[in-house]
């Protein structure tokens, strides 16, 4: 074994010998309230990237290629560029994956839109209709209006409404979920983009009662200037739905804007509203180095799904090759080597894989006494019944000791570490206190019952 891989698989080791308090069960009625499993699936469908798929410089082949290996269950994409949707249909097809669809950068044709997207739908390849991507960069022209930028928005909005109601009233279409605008927090007037449905009395120049989007869109990167360093729970952090989050989220874009401050949902409301991300990531370079990137992506995909985005797109399946600045954000680079991202995923979505329909999640009775603030846990399961109980550490140096701790005896528990491969690197029997050191990264419990 190379000493790299032997330094991470000794990180991950279940630890032999714990303290006495970590022996007991917990006390009280700490398993009163057992804990509701997520389907693996759903986790899994919530996996997305980026890209341009065979057209500036990606090459079909090699997109079902990358697809396959990764996991990745959606793709973001549009009518922006015409991309052949013959060559789209097949890449579901060989994959199964499905597509946002989109106005894209500049965009306003909702009848192609609306057409294209039936194609995609008739295939079973259509995932949701996404509105313009970023407005504050890509200025709009609607209806003979200009808007975005540092013009007016009401152009932007009436687009929006206009595409959320085509789509509403196609008997084909109306089922699939409209995601609003990227960057709506720069809104120069308050059109109330920062609603999916305007509320009485909020006082936007469009009427309250207009509906925009069935979910929230944002690119919450995870580094910006507001928070541009390594840091523990970097992207933990990132994911935050409340004013804590220091980087482009929720919060700023549907909370209280970030250009003018108009308000939007109290941040109670912003805990349960519907949201997706379209893009995000991070750029190797300076601290970023490949390694990081890696662990920063594994955990950004699980830290999302956990905080209740129900769709992440990590920005970019590949370098791109057409444009200086965003060479280095990529799964893959641009001769198509993988870098570390790339393996680290699919191995989780290796060890998470389930082809079944699991229709009613069950509960496990665990607990992880006194978990620090960097650790996090989720239990997902599979359609045979088997709980993937994902734990994972973000901080930057050091370890944590934690101690999962069951209700009753677990027969069989193998544990997993995606930054290893995909086989498991113990195997665990009749176990009712299960000690982890963790550090940087996730493992995987796997329960059988």
């Amino acid at each position: 074994m190379p000493v790299q891989a032997f330094c991470r698989f000794f990180r991950s080791l279940v630890v032999a010998s714990c303290t006495l308090a970590a022996l007991l069960p917990p006390i009280g009625d700490a398993w009163a309230a057992s804990v509701q499993a997520k389907r693996d699936s759903d986790f899994l469908n919530s996996i997305g990237v980026n890209s341009a798929i065979c057209q500036r410089g990606e090459i079909l082949d090699k997109t079902i290629e990358c697809v396959r290996y990764l996991g990745v269950r959606w793709i973001r994409s549009g009518i922006e560029g015409n991309p052949p949707l013959d060559k789209l249909i097949y890449l579901h097809q060989q994959t199964g994956v499905r597509y946002s669809w989109g106005l894209g950068s500049g965009g306003t044709d909702i009848k192609k839109l609306l057409i294209t997207g039936e194609q995609l739908a008739k295939a079973g390849a259509l995932l949701a209709f996404e509105g313009p991507n970023e407005p504050n960069n890509w200025g709009i022209t609607y209806q003979g209006q200009e808007g975005g930028r540092n013009l007016s928005w009401l152009p932007v909005a009436k687009l929006q409404r206009d595409l959320y109601q085509a789509v509403k009233k196609d008997p084909l279409l109306k089922h699939y979920p409209v995601w609003s605008i990227s960057e709506n927090g720069a809104e120069t007037d308050n059109v109330g983009l920062q609603f999916l449905t305007i509320p009485p009395g909020a006082n936007t120049l469009m009427p309250a009662g207009t509906r925009y989007a069935d979910f929230a869109n944002v690119h919450n990167y995870i580094y910006h200037p507001n928070a541009p360093g390594l840091a523990d729970n970097k992207t933990w952090n990132a994911a935050d739905p409340t004013s804590a989050c220091k980087v482009d989220g929720l919060y700023v874009e549907y909370g209280l804007t970030w250009a003018h401050h108009y308000p939007g949902y109290t941040e109670s409301q912003l805990l349960s509203l519907p949201r997706v991300t379209t893009e995000t990531g991070a750029l190797i370079g300076g601290a970023i180095t490949e390694e990081v990137h890696a662990l920063n992506l594994l955990s950004m995909y699980l830290d999302q799904f956990k905080r209740g985005w129900s769709y992440t797109a990590v920005y970019l399946l590949r370098d791109r090759v057409d444009e200086t600045g965003n060479q280095r954000f990529g799964f893959y680079r641009p001769d198509y080597t993988p870098r570390k991202a790339a393996v680290y995923l699919h191995n989780l979505t290796t060890i998470l894989a389930d082809q079944g329909v699991l229709h009613d999640p069950g509960r496990l009775a665990y607990a992880i006494p006194n978990e620090p603030a960097t650790v996090h846990d989720m239990l997902l399961q599979k359609s045979n019944g088997t709980f993937d109980l994902v734990v994972w550490d973000e901080q930057i140096e050091g370890t944590s000791l934690v101690s999962v701790q069951f209700e009753k005896t677990v027969p069989t528990a193998k544990i997993y570490d995606p930054t290893v491969g995909t086989n498991p690197i113990q195997t665990l029997t009749n176990v009712r206190n299960l000690p982890l050191t963790l550090s940087d990264h996730p493992v995987i419990i796997e329960i059988s019952h």
